[in-house]
């Protein structure tokens, strides 16, 4: 039997490989995979883009005949049941894998064990649980939409030390670095889509783009959600010509008649409520149906706001720089209604805080609105 070391390594390998999968596989979980044999890896791989391999077939389709008697290191228990793609844990029995660790069950109802049943039926040892924290927080977005059919929520901003997201005069290039603005295209990367509002995209006429170190844009684009109620989005924006998809999210047919016609690459719901906004609920209830497991804000203090009023989001990251702005009208990240009392304030577990250069990184997760 391995070590716990050796078990722990294989596994942290496998973990970096899903990490890989992350706004590509969705809405599939993002899965990776490891295949050892006498000490050696010789196969790996992730999932795949919807309708494509899961991380166990791509491992073994490298391993090949190496994979008779060889162990696998997997970050979520292998599928059990026909959807797309034929069952993981049939393959895994069909090609003699000898033993099987694994990070996490998959709660899917479809697998919730079954899959690790089959392969404990079959004569392969399993376990589950090595790195089992880990792989927790890796599918956060995974297990919130297998359990609501929602989405994950990222509140994204980037602020100054006293709390401003740009000038009185509406300035806000650049408030962080170049390191930080870096990372967030990282992210963009790792998401399944990126929701803005048409007072972010007036002011700053962003690209929203995932873009390498170069500038060039990535091959795969997260969806671009433009939540605007009244239709004031301008079809001039340079997001329109953009690789990728838009979606813009309006409260009355009378707001979205006005994108019609823009192209393939353009599309538009109506997802009003009584006061004439769009329903943020109901508009994570639509990006689910979509197959879209995690997002990210990229917008102003009164769409943040709204999302905090609506306890819509799940995790914040927040980029701090060393500057003071100042001015009683310089803008905040959130706005809203807000809380009457501290004590009832958003509160962050989970916290991790980092260096990015001159600039501070926070991330948390927002403890339950319950």
């Amino acid at each position: 039997m391995n070590d716990q070391t050796e078990i722990r390594s294989y596994m942290q390998k496998a973990l970096a490989l899903a990490k890989l999968s992350l706004g590509l596989s969705s809405p599939n979980p993002p899965v990776g995979a490891v295949i050892e044999k006498d000490g050696e890896i010789v196969g790996e791989g992730f999932t795949q883009e919807i309708g494509g391999d899961h991380a166990e077939i791509v491992a073994l389709g490298q391993a090949g005949d190496l994979a008779a008697g060889a162990t696998m290191y997997v970050t979520m228990e292998p599928c059990s049941h026909y959807g797309r793609t034929p069952p993981c844990s049939d393959a895994l029995i069909k090609a003699g894998i000898r033993r099987v660790f694994m990070a996490v069950t998959d709660p899917n109802p479809k697998v919730n064990g079954q899959g690790n049943t089959m392969l404990k039926q079959a004569g392969i040892e399993t376990s589950i649980g090595s790195l089992a924290d880990e792989a927790q927080d890796h599918y956060q977005a995974y297990f919130k939409f297998i359990k609501t059919g929602k989405p994950l929520v990222v509140a994204k901003y980037a602020m100054t030390l006293d709390g401003k997201i740009a000038t009185r005069s509406g300035d806000s290039k650049w408030v962080t670095g170049e390191r930080s603005r870096a990372i967030v295209h990282l992210i963009r990367s790792q998401m399944d889509a990126i929701i803005t509002a048409p007072g972010t995209i007036r002011s700053d006429n962003p690209k929203l783009t995932a873009r390498d170190a170069q500038g060039t844009p990535l091959p795969r684009q997260p969806l671009r959600v433009i939540v605007d109620s009244r239709g004031r989005t301008p079809k001039e924006a340079i997001l329109f010509s953009q690789p990728g998809n838009t979606l813009i999210v309006t409260a009355s047919e009378q707001a979205a008649v006005r994108y019609y016609g823009m192209g393939d690459t353009v599309s538009t719901v109506v997802l009003g409520d009584e006061s004439g906004k769009v329903d943020l609920e109901k508009l994570m209830t639509e990006l689910g149906s979509r197959g879209i497991l995690q997002v990210m804000t990229e917008a102003g203090e009164t769409l943040l706001g709204a999302l905090f009023d609506s306890h819509v989001p799940d995790q914040v990251i927040a980029f701090v720089a060393p500057s003071i702005v100042g001015g009683a009208e310089s803008p905040s990240p959130v706005a809203g209604i807000g809380i009457e009392k501290i004590s009832d304030a958003f509160s962050l577990g989970n916290i991790v805080v980092d260096s990015v250069e001159n600039d501070v990184l926070v991330r948390g997760r927002l403890k339950s609105w319950d």
